[in-house]
């Protein structure tokens, strides 16, 4: 993924961000004459505002995993978390089982094989297939820095899961996002409501260095004069968003 991006910045002069992958949802929206009409969703950014949404469908996938028995409690234990719902275990051999569950697509694409072979040392295995399209409830998590909304950066969670999930991409993207000469607040929203906030607190420079001595009325001019500059700066200043934050929405770990 490193060298396809690297590549193409370098032979086609290119401006590439990676985001997250995500999959397709069916919306379920009021149209102009009333009729609900059916869209098709690739990119949580062209999600409809959600006062028109009736119903969102997410992809459900049947999912079969062969692991040793000793794995079974962990493995049991990442599937419930990631909304799956039980349907049934297998006897396999004396130190294999197969159990099935049902969970949504957009819990498996990104890091559930990794967890899988982890928990298992490298004995489990998967195989899964989309069944159907399951109306679930579901929101848009908008991802605000410096007050402007990050498309690349909004994400589509159950309702119960979003406050959690928006806290921490807020805590993922303060690490990832350098201090600037400003405060840079990071919000997550769902609409007009801000579920989680956290603040990037910018850099102070010490403008009283060369003051030896003196009135203190010249220092404190000074902090003055620094502290309009900052308000000033952070009301037209640009953030530097780097790669490594448009990817850390997709890790869900603590």
């Amino acid at each position: 993924m490193d060298i396809v991006q690297e590549r193409l910045e370098r032979e086609f002069d290119l401006e590439i961000v990676q985001t997250a992958p995500t999959v397709s949802y069916k919306a379920l929206i009021r149209g102009k004459g009333g009729d609900a009409e059916e869209i098709e969703v690739h990119n949580p950014a062209d999600l409809p505002d959600m006062g028109t949404i009736l119903e969102i469908r997410e992809p459900f996938c049947k999912l079969e995993i062969m692991l040793p028995k000793a794995s079974i409690g962990d493995i049991m234990k990442l599937c419930l978390e990631r909304r799956g719902i039980f349907k049934s275990q297998m006897y396999v051999s004396e130190t294999r089982d197969l159990i099935t569950f049902e969970i949504p697509l957009a819990e498996l694409i990104y890091d559930f094989y990794d967890k899988l072979k982890g928990m298992t040392s490298g004995y489990g295995t998967m195989d899964y297939e989309v069944i159907e399209f399951r109306r679930e409830n579901l929101v848009k998590v908008d991802v605000l820095i410096n007050g402007e909304p990050v498309e690349a950066l909004s994400l589509i969670t159950h309702k119960e899961k979003a406050e959690q999930r928006g806290r921490q991409l807020l805590v993922k993207l303060k690490k990832q996002i350098d201090r600037h000469q400003f405060e840079i607040p990071l919000q997550a929203a769902i609409g007009g409501k801000i579920i989680a906030r956290e603040t990037i607190k910018g850099f102070r420079k010490d403008v009283t260095a060369k003051c030896y001595g003196g009135d203190v009325t010249r220092k404190r001019k000074l902090l003055e004069k620094q502290k309009k500059g900052k308000e000033r700066m952070k009301s037209v200043g640009s953030v530097n968003i780097p790669q490594q934050a448009f990817m850390a929405v997709l890790d869900t770990s603590e």
